[in-house]
């Protein structure tokens, strides 16, 4: 793999880069809640070195109904001068994640204008099966200043969305399960109607993802969309569930060199839950 400290970096490049004064490395773990799972007792159990905790749920847009939609800039502004990661910083965003929720927090600061982030490949888990060091001290945080330009062509909404289905100008692409984007299975949110919207494609993004869950090569991650009938001419919209592993699909496109993505932020818990949107079932 071919680091890259704007969207993908290694276990090897992050321990030779540990020490470095403006490094900033987050644990953005989150898990659905049927998981049972605490994210945040288990980075205060073991983190990475100097890590510090990025909570989605909390880090979120509090005037919608809608989970973890992205922040607004003065929420982001203020959690990050608090957790000491501004201006000049590289930050590496890991998780220990079945779904790979540290791509999120990385298209969150992509969002805000930061450009000098990157996911760590295969995650805590890898970093671990290694042998390298985690602790369980709190970090040591200084405020620092940070600025921000929200980049709003990164991010879709549910109107934004339904035109582009209508019109199919864009690629939409669905991160979530195969029986999910079928209407095969009941969705795991209550109240949701199952199926997909209407001309989108499915890419599970476990599908972009090599067994010890490193992301495959750039060669593979294009042969992916193609062989879902993305064409790859066209600006894409990645979706999923409720906008957490849509996000591996966005980094998926940026290591390609896609650089036309947008996030439909509130995914399927929002176009699902609208009686009045058109619902497409069975294979694309």
């Amino acid at each position: 793999m071919q680091d890259d400290p704007k969207t993908l970096v290694s276990t090897e490049w992050l321990a030779a880069h540990l020490n470095d004064p403006d490094l900033r490395i987050l644990d953005a773990s989150w898990h659905m809640p049927a998981t049972g799972r605490d994210a945040r007792a288990e980075y205060d159990a073991a983190h990475i070195p100097a890590a510090r905790f990025f909570d989605i749920d909390a880090i979120s847009d509090k005037r919608s109904a809608l989970p973890h939609m992205a922040p607004p800039v003065e929420m982001f502004i203020s959690r990050m001068r608090a957790l000491g990661v501004g201006d000049g910083h590289q930050v590496v965003v890991y998780d220990n994640s079945d779904v790979r929720s540290a791509a999120r927090v990385w298209w969150t600061f992509r969002l805000m204008g930061k450009t000098d982030v990157a996911v760590l490949d295969g995650g805590l888990a890898k970093w671990q099966a290694e042998g390298r060091p985690v602790e369980d001290m709190p970090p040591i945080l200084r405020d620092r200043h940070i600025t921000v330009q929200r980049q709003a062509g990164l991010v879709r909404d549910v109107t934004q969305v339904a035109a582009a289905s209508k019109l199919g100008d864009h690629g939409i692409v669905d991160a979530r399960a195969p029986e999910r984007f079928r209407g095969e299975a009941a969705e795991p949110r209550p109240g949701l109607r199952s199926g997909h919207i209407p001309g989108a494609r499915n890419v599970p993004f476990g599908r972009l993802l090599n067994a010890d869950g490193t992301m495959k090569s750039p060669e593979a991650l294009r042969a992916a969309f193609e062989d879902a009938g993305i064409d790859l001419k066209k600006p894409v919209i990645t979706s999923c569930g409720s906008g957490i592993t849509a996000a591996v699909l966005s980094l998926a496109l940026e290591r390609i060199g896609h650089r036309n993505h947008s996030l439909y932020d509130g995914s399927w818990t929002e176009w699902g839950s609208f009686p009045d949107l058109p619902i497409a079932t069975g294979d694309a």
